[in-house]
């Protein structure tokens, strides 16, 4: 399995070669934090030894270094893309997910990587659940025991975020400050207004099942609003809750689950229940985001509440508190953002201490929640946070929503996660919106999705 997936890696993204394995490099003059106290409180001490002088990070967006910037003791901000943690000068390289841009650009730096000068060198990269294993079973990850980052030290992680990030040996290649269980996220005015009440237990009962969910979005149309910006919307809890993985034996499978989906989309958008078939992050999909948009619902989790619904524009519904959040028909999970350690960094110490105050320490992964409103990967500290009104979530009302997340968090399963995941995700909802907006049928539909999927992985077979 391990060399299949390096093989997908070398084809698709020019990753070619073995890149030097991490070394037992020694801690460089850069603060690090002791987090071995009960109460896993920080305290900053020097670090001694000879490490490299820049550390190279690199993502897709700000997410991340937000959160270093805001809570990782000793983070000074030089500028937008730069800043400083003790002597070490740290290097941000954003690159924007559209198109493939960001794994593009990785993939490429990592090709360089063993011949990369020591500034140079890839320390940090970020990878995302759909293509996690594209890096994980390949060796460009560093797996954190090597870092010194033991059992007990994650041993308040939520499994399924591990889950994630272990390799075909069972190593783990990374670790993530987040969860990302989802639940519906609804419009407080347009439950109000529809339903009677905006109470989430209240709401629940009218989105507590698909058939519920459908009938429901019958009363919002004939209010003016849609039941969800696109037919996108719903995709990932359907996605999530497969009986199977996307590839099976070499050869693409569309689940059952999958296809309810296309069936409940198609009937939406026939009847004028949703609000476009366009793309998620499109136009169409965050006007709703704002009153105007009338638009009742979405699914997400907590990054999306407090990242991606406009809560700091001046005039949206988050930014005013005018959203709630219930279970919804079904549990599900969206995302999240793993922390990898790249083979050849010459900042193996720093790396290692990055992780653990984001992804370990208790009192940070609180801070973490206060302050950015995010779901973090420690249980207790969840367990504690969703009994606190303190940690009540802004854009929500002041609802805490933490209970919830909690529940879901226990229960996502990544048995079905396969290395095929985000180019199948992907080319099956482009193929299908030529069936929804009936450009084509379902027949041609999937036929569309199956020539496209052998072209973008051919060592896969399809109907």
């Amino acid at each position: 399995m391990k060399k299949k997936v390096l093989g997908l890696l070398l084809s698709t993204t020019m990753l070619a070669g073995m890149l030097t394995a991490c070394g037992g490099n020694n801690n460089s003059g850069a603060a690090t934090t002791d987090t071995s106290s009960a109460d896993g409180a920080a305290a900053t001490t020097a670090a001694a030894g000879d490490e490299g002088k820049v550390l190279n990070i690199y993502c897709w967006n700000d997410e991340f270094q937000r959160r270093v910037k805001d809570h990782y003791p000793g983070y000074t901000e030089t500028d937008a893309t730069s800043g400083t943690i003790g002597d070490v000068t740290v290097k941000w390289n954003i690159t924007p997910n559209q198109d493939n841009a960001y794994q593009n650009n990785l993939d490429e730096a990592l090709l360089k990587q063993g011949d990369a000068s020591a500034d140079d060198k890839i320390d940090i990269f970020l990878v995302e659940a759909d293509y996690a294993l594209k890096y994980v079973d390949a060796d460009v990850t560093v797996p954190v025991a090597d870092l010194g980052i033991t059992d007990a030290d994650i041993a308040n992680q939520y499994k399924y975020t591990q889950d994630v990030m272990t390799d075909s040996n069972g190593a783990l290649k990374g670790l993530s400050w987040q969860g990302c269980p989802g639940v519906l996220i609804y419009n407080r005015e347009a439950a109000k207004e529809v339903l009677g009440s905006d109470d989430p237990a209240e709401v629940q009962k009218s989105v507590a099942d698909w058939d519920t969910f459908l009938k429901t979005a019958e009363q919002m149309k004939a209010k003016g609003y849609s039941m969800t910006a696109t037919t996108n919307d719903a995709y990932r809890v359907f996605s999530n809750n497969v009986s199977g993985k996307w590839v099976q034996n070499g050869k693409v499978v569309v689940d059952p689950s999958i296809m309810k989906w296309v069936e409940m989309s198609k009937a939406m958008v026939d009847a004028g229940e949703v609000g476009s078939t366009s793309d998620l992050w499109s136009d169409d999909w965050s006007k709703g985001f704002y009153p105007d948009g009338k638009v009742f619902c979405y699914f997400g989790p907590a990054w999306m509440i407090n990242f991606s619904m406009a809560a700091d524009k001046e005039g949206s519904i988050a930014n005013a508190g005018g959203w709630g959040a219930t279970e919804g028909p079904q549990g599900f999970f969206w995302g999240g953002t793993w922390i990898c350690a790249a083979a050849g960094t010459d900042n193996a110490s720093l790396v290692a201490d990055i992780m653990k105050q984001l992804t370990t320490n208790k009192d940070i992964m609180l801070d973490i929640v206060s302050a950015d409103s995010d779901f973090v990967n420690n249980k207790p500290a969840m367990e504690e946070a969703a009994t606190k009104d303190e940690f009540a979530f802004a854009p929500l009302g002041g609802q805490n929503p933490l209970a919830m997340f909690c529940n879901g968090a226990e229960k996502c399963d990544l048995s079905n996660q396969c290395e095929y995941d985000q180019g199948c995700n992907e080319e099956f909802q482009k193929a299908m919106k030529n069936y929804f907006d009936g450009n084509a049928s379902l027949d041609d539909a999937l036929a569309m999705f199956n020539s496209a999927i052998v072209e973008k992985y051919p060592d896969v077979t399809a109907e």
